[in-house]
Formats: C-alpha cells, structure tokens, sequence
C-alpha cells in the first residue's frame, strides 16, 4: 500500500481534499444563516430551531439505508458521489430564497444529499485505514472539514466587508467550490479494487444480507449508540451559540471570523486527539470531550460578557477534537470490514436523530423560557452520557476483517 510522506494515502487525501471544498462552501452559508433568516427574512428563533432539525431529520432518514446499501453492493463511491453532488447543488440556491421555509426545502435537500453520502464515505476512510491508524485517518479528514470551515468563514468576512449585507450573492457563489468537489470525488477508487484498501470489502457477487450487519453488530455498539444518542439529545445546532455571541453585543461581521477561528482550533485538536486515540483508546478521549462540551454549554448559560463567551467559544474547539474523530474510530473499531457501511449508518442515524430532537427542544426552551436555561439542559445531558459511557460500556478492542 504505497502512502504519503505522512503515512496517509492518496484515497484518504483526496476524500480529505473533497471534504475541505464541501466545509468551505457550507461554512460561507451557515454561520451567516441565523442572521439571514432572523434579520433579512423576518424569522425567529422557533424557526431555526426547526429549520436545523428538520435539515438533519432529512440526513438521519437515508444514513442507515445508504450505509445498508454500501454494504449490499460493495460500491459505497457511486452512494458518495450521489450525496455530495446533490448538496453541491441545491446550497446556493439559499441565495433565491425570499422567506423561511424556502430556506426549511433547500436545507432539507442539503442534508437529504449528507444523508446519502456520510456512511459510504466512513466505510471508505475505514477501509483505507489499518486499525492501529484509523483514529489518526478519521482524525485528519476531521480537521480537514474543520480547515475547509476556516477558509469558507473568511471569504464570508472579506466579501461583506466589500459588500455588506450582501448574503445572497455571497451564497450563489457557493457554486464554485461545489464542483471542485466533484472534480477531486472522481479521482477517488473504489475501495476493495485498490491496493490502497487495508481490508477487503464484499461485492455484487458476495452481497451482505440485511439481518447479518443490522441486526448482529454486537451488544457493545448498540450500547454505545445508545449512549451517544443521549447525549445527542443535548446538543443542539451550533446556529444557537452563534446567535447567543450576537444577543451579547458582538457585530455581525465578526461572527464569520468568529466561526473561522473556531474550526483553527478544530483543525489543531482533531490531528491530535485522533493520534491520541490511537495510543490510548478511544472511549476516554470521547468522555472527556463530552465533559468538556458540558463545561463549555454551563458558560454559555451562565456568563453574558462578550469577551469571556468569545474566549469559551473558541475553547468549544477541544470538544471536537476529543470527539468527533474518535466516536468514527470506534464505529469501525467495533465491527467487521463488511458491515462497517450498516454501522456507520446506524451512528449517523444516531446523531441525526438526537440533533433534530435537541434542536426543536433548544429553540423552544430558548423562547419559551430563556437562553441560559436551553445551554444547561444540554450541559446536564453532556455529564449524564459520560458517565454512562463508563458505566455501560467496555473499552474493547479493534475487530479485524472477517470476524
């Protein structure tokens, strides 16, 4: 397996390559989006809260179905292309949108198209990646969605500095990075017709039958998924803290900068908490980040000065580095080569589903009650699955093909 000077492969950089252009044209849009619908569109918290859980309702839907599908035909590329495509597609369309459930429909096809495309995606980084190296491979692609997450909040910033309020034109141009994602994503081989893939996957003429991978993935992963889907159930749509740092005084055109530097320490702490995973197991790292998430949503619901929530809101970082990498670590680390597209599914399906109920639950205790009460809900929830995590489920050891 030829690899690069820093041990990865050409497959895993060309996906992290197609990661970066998809986080730099979502990122030009998202953190701009709650000011677009709150003061371009009239809308108000309620309805970002539904927009963003409706948006993820839509990619939860399809995760385990085209998780299942990689599986069945042993071709997860055709599944990725699919999914990145269609959301390529339909992100500028933002920029036509004259009110909030405009946004709700082009949003829904967005994360209908992540949907399709992040399990078969996974199984591919698993495939090319030996166990002793997939916290470091998921890692790396982790901070390349977080690098592509600087650069699109930047050329937010330096375009409504030219031109301010100009958010539809800014979004259309989302356009451009959409199809060099395309471009990078056909270079990618099919894992399993390579010798860049560590481990074998089945074929057409080899299929996986439906109840060998959803059914009998083992006990410890379907507690696992258990326990992240409560803490799921806490953690709501990053659109809530980037509305909070705008209810304390904090100027619209710093918030893309904001955002951006937020993904700087995303890029840092994924490279090395993904190496660290690797050495010292997996579930540790995961509950410490959750603490960390905990101790992050507590400020955000007790303190209101703007420069000690711009100093929290960048130390949010470390969470992802602790967490998101590592969590898709362990899903390949729990189950065999051939199944990991169905389980990768079923993770995202997870996180989908807690992010749509904490999203809808968020904005309603934000409005209904208050800000500080909607952080520390999902605090307690961050404290109440690490413990669990502890509790329910063991370390384990990485499952090789075949088993």
């Amino acid at each position: 397996m030829r690899t690069s000077r820093v041990g990865l492969t050409r497959p895993v950089w060309l996906l992290g390559w197609v990661s970066f252009f998809t986080d730099m044209a979502s990122e030009m849009v998202y953190p701009l989006l709650p000011l677009f619908l709150t003061q371009v569109l009239g809308a108000g918290a309620m309805s970002l809260g539904v927009i963003e859980g409706a948006a993820d309702a839509a990619s939860s839907a399809l995760k385990v179905f085209s998780g299942w599908m990689a599986d069945r035909s042993g071709s997860p590329k055709k599944l990725v292309l699919l999914g990145y495509g269609i959301a390529s597609s339909v992100r500028p369309l933002i920029g036509f949108a004259t009110g909030w459930t405009q946004v709700l429909a082009i949003r829904f096809c967005d994360r209908l198209g992540k949907g399709i495309r992040g399990a078969p995606r996974d199984a591919m980084l698993a495939d090319f990646a030996g166990a002793d190296a997939r916290g470091r491979v998921f890692g790396f692609h982790r901070a390349m969605d977080h690098a592509g997450a600087v650069t699109g909040p930047l050329i937010a910033t330096a375009f409504l500095y030219f031109r301010p309020g100009d958010y539809r034109t800014l979004f259309l141009l989302t356009i451009v990075p959409g199809i060099i994602v395309i471009l990078f994503l056909l270079r990618v081989p099919e894992p399993g017709r390579t010798p860049n893939s560590v481990e074998p996957r089945r074929t057409r003429q080899n299929p996986v039958e439906p109840k060998q991978t959803l059914w009998n993935l083992g006990e410890p992963f379907y507690k696992a998924m258990a326990i992240i889907l409560l803490f799921s159930l806490g953690n709501a749509s990053d659109a809530f803290l980037l509305l909070r740092l705008s209810d304390v005084g904090i100027a619209t055109v710093w918030i893309p900068l904001l955002w951006s530097a937020l993904h700087v320490v995303k890029v840092g702490s994924s490279l090395v908490g993904g190496a660290l995973s690797d050495r010292f197991g997996r579930r540790g790292l995961i509950a410490l980040g959750w603490i960390w998430y905990a101790l992050v949503y507590a400020a955000f619901g007790f303190v209101d000065t703007p420069a000690t929530l711009i100093a929290v809101f960048l130390s949010y970082g470390l969470y992802f580095g602790f967490v998101e990498g590592n969590e898709k670590a362990w899903v390949a680390d729990m189950v065999p080569a051939h199944a990991r597209g169905t389980a990768f599914g079923v993770y995202n399906a997870a996180l989908g589903i807690g992010t749509l109920a904490a999203s809808l639950v968020f904005g309603a205790i934000w409005t209904r009650i208050s800000p500080h009460a909607a952080f520390l809900t999902g605090a307690s929830l961050a404290v109440i699955a690490s413990l669990l995590l502890f509790i329910a489920v063991p370390a384990g050891k990485p499952v090789t093909a075949g088993k």
